[in-house]
């Protein structure tokens, strides 16, 4: 099984969002709800569609649980890099 590819950069309702990763969707959920918690908007792009909510009937159901792109607004890399960690359990940086 091949891994998704997401661009780096990318222009989302008229603003450039910088993709902090490409990881499995459980774990970009989680990594989602740690950064709505500090404040950082986020948005998820699977090979379908974009999700700005995360959607807990798509889960529970089965739906696309393959990598997915996670993005940040460019204006909030920082935080969301401080959000994350530099670090082992952190995203690389972008």
């Amino acid at each position: 099984m091949s891994r998704a590819q997401y661009e780096d950069r990318v222009r989302y309702q008229g603003d450039v969002w910088v993709r902090l990763d490409t990881l499995p969707r459980l774990l970009a959920e989680g990594w989602r709800r740690t950064l709505s918690a500090g404040g950082v908007v986020s948005v998820v792009r699977t090979p379908f569609q974009w999700a700005m909510g995360s959607p807990v009937i798509e889960i529970e159901t089965g739906g696309y649980m393959g990598d997915v792109g996670l993005y940040v607004p460019e204006v909030q890399l920082p935080e969301a890099l401080a959000l994350l960690g530099d670090g082992e359990d952190g995203p690389p940086p972008a």
